[in-house]
Order: C-alpha cells, then structure tokens, then sequence
C-alpha cells in the first residue's frame, strides 16, 4: 500500500524522579542523605532512511513516545537515561505541524537525522539538598514532562524525471519498458493509483529515476481526479516530460495547453521548471494523419512553419527537433512508441543530457 500522508502525535519521554534516599552502611553513623538524580526522557529524532519508500509503517498509528527516564537510586545513582524515539522515514518527507500548516522540516538527505522533541530533564535526588540547617532532606525533585507535538508527515517523491499526462496516454507503458518498474497497465483511464518510480539505466555508468504519477485530467487542480492527491510529487522532479496522445481525442495542442494550466495554477514552481514533449502512440494511427497532426503541433509552438512532414516520423527527427524545440523553451519534442521502441532509446539518451547539463549548471554555479 502506497501511503503519503499521516497524521502522528509525538512525545519525548517524561524525566525520572530523583530519590530521597539516606547512605546506610555497618559501622557508619548519622549517614547522610544519597538520593540520585533521575534519568532524561528520551528524546524524539526524524532520521532519513533511503530504503524506506513509503509511510506504510505508521498506518493505524496515531500517537509514538520515547521512554520515560528511570528514576533516581540510592548511592547517588542517576537513573538510566529514557530510550530515544527515531522516526524512520523515507527522503522527500516534510514534517508540517498540524496546528499552524508550517513546514517544521524537509528531509531529503540521506541518513539526515534531526533532533525534533528533547526529553523531560530528570529531577535532581535529595543529597542536592542538604546544607548546614537541613541535613536530612526528606525531598526530592519529580522529573519534568515530555514535549508532544501532532504532526503531518507528507511524502513528496523525489525523482529525476516526472511524466504528466492525462489517464491512459502511456506513461505507465514507458516506464515499464525503460526502467524496471512494472505497473499496472490497461486500456482503461486511471490503472495508475499510486505514484510509481522506476530506474532507467542509460549504460554502465549513467541511470536517472523515472516517476508515472496517476493521469491529471481538466480540473485536476480544483481536485477532479487522482491527480490532485499527487500532483505534489511533481515539485520535487527535476524535469518534467510532458506525454501528449497523439490518438486522445482531444488534440495535442489542447492536451498540452490544459496541462500546463493545470500545474501552475498548482503551484508557481511549476512555471519555470524545465520541460520536454513525448508524443505517444504513434504506431496506433495512419503515418499520413500522425505526420498532418505532428506538424500541426509544431506549428502551434512556432517551432518551424516549414519543417518537411515527411521526417516528422522518421529517424532524421530526433535531432533536429532537439535544435529547434530550444528555441521556444523546450528542451525536445520527440514523437515515440512504447509498443514498437520507436525513438525510445533517443529519448533516454536526450533525457540523460538534459540532467547532465542541469548538474554541470549547478556544480558551475557553485
């Protein structure tokens, strides 16, 4: 089970109370007061784990505590501190406080770990006490109380690549044949319920993770849909390959148009992160109306009013839409197949440059 959204109580651990204790021993009169402190709560950590992928472990959960501190011994013996609370969860987490809707945390480092409650202080034995007027102190300190906390934990993939597109335009194809993840896939809108990731090994030395979120349909961002409950996956993607149906009855211009409104009415950080075009299933329709409708798009981005429509299908293309796309923001516009690997391995080999450049960008920057 997918799960990316949970609501927790948490709590530090209270202190132990400190001992009243006096020293008594053979051969030894008038023993004064020993009493030890007692131990600290446990404290409460968030620690990053790479091996966990989901908030499937806090299902049913509703409330985690540390330990609670020991309590004083005689002999001035502190108690045993409480044991720590580490809350495991997988990168992309954001802590947000259930109160305020404030982000408390973003983890995204791996084995990042991050002191979120201290435990109660312990409270001090009877032996701090004494003095010259009072020798047998009979009291001793409570430990104090924990802290608690209630919490959102929201689980934003982070990945390389994020695929957008409306339901049943392929997307799960794609990733189930370039990468090695297998999701469900069908002939029917919405098979793709939860966020997939899958790794795309470009050759021995170079791979890139690929995200399929459930298919945004018009409205999504008012919440029509599953893609609303995952568009939020989207931000933490690098680049985003959007996958326009070349057989959906709406037209390519129009699929692309209401997706892009759709993520940025979202959020603003999808405006100005960067894109590519796939346009699928071009094996499922006559060469002569694929190319006449292949054309039409490029003509709506003012890509090239002239480009030949009789390359617009074959392997001439790659390259110079690549040259052309740049020049209205777009990295590429690769029209492909899943079913046939037409111009699949182009687009990965496309896709790998573009996160080399992004990488070469920022360590230049740096």
């Amino acid at each position: 089970m997918f799960i990316d959204s949970v609501e927790l109580t948490l709590s530090s651990g209270k202190g132990g109370a400190g001992a009243a204790t006096f020293r008594r021993e053979k051969f030894v009169t008038n023993g004064g007061p020993d009493g030890g402190d007692g131990g600290r709560g446990g404290d409460v950590f968030f620690k990053v784990d790479r091996n966990s992928h989901t908030l499937s472990s806090f299902r049913g959960l509703k409330q985690l505590k540390a330990k609670n501190g020991d309590n004083g011994l005689n002999s001035k013996k502190h108690g045993k501190k409480g044991e720590d609370l580490e809350v495991i969860v997988p990168p992309g987490t954001q802590v947000i406080d259930v109160e305020s809707g404030k982000v408390l945390f973003d983890l995204i480092n791996e084995d990042q770990k991050i002191l979120f409650l201290e435990g109660g202080l312990g409270g001090l034995g009877n032996w701090h006490f004494r003095s010259s007027t009072n020798q047998q102190p009979r009291y001793a300190q409570k430990g104090l109380e924990g802290k608690s906390a209630s919490v959102r934990l929201e689980l934003k993939l982070i990945a390389d690549i994020g695929l957008v597109g409306f339901p049943n335009v392929g997307k799960s194809t794609l990733i189930s044949v370039v990468s090695n993840a297998r999701p469900q896939i069908a002939n029917y809108e919405f098979t793709t319920l939860t966020p997939k990731l899958g790794v795309v090994q470009v050759d021995d030395f170079n791979s890139f993770v690929m995200a399929d979120i459930p298919g945004i349909i018009e409205g999504a961002s008012d919440g029509r849909g599953l893609g609303l409950e995952f568009l939020k996956h989207i931000e933490r993607t690098k680049f985003l390959l959007f996958m326009l149906d070349i057989t959906n009855q709406r037209s390519l211009e129009e699929q692309f148009e209401i997706l892009k409104f759709e993520l940025n009415r979202f959020s603003q950080k999808m405006t100005n992160k960067k894109f590519a075009i796939a346009i699928t299933k071009t094996d499922a329709m006559d060469l002569e109306e694929a190319n006449s409708k292949i054309i039409s798009f490029f003509n709506s981005l003012h890509v090239d009013k002239n480009y030949d429509a009789r390359y617009a299908l074959s392997d001439n293309l790659p390259n110079y839409l690549r040259d052309e796309a740049k020049k209205d923001d777009i990295s590429f516009i690769f029209p492909i197949s899943s079913a046939t690997n037409f111009n699949i391995k182009a687009l990965i080999f496309a896709l790998n440059d573009i996160l080399k450049e992004a990488k070469d960008e920022k360590t230049n920057s740096s």
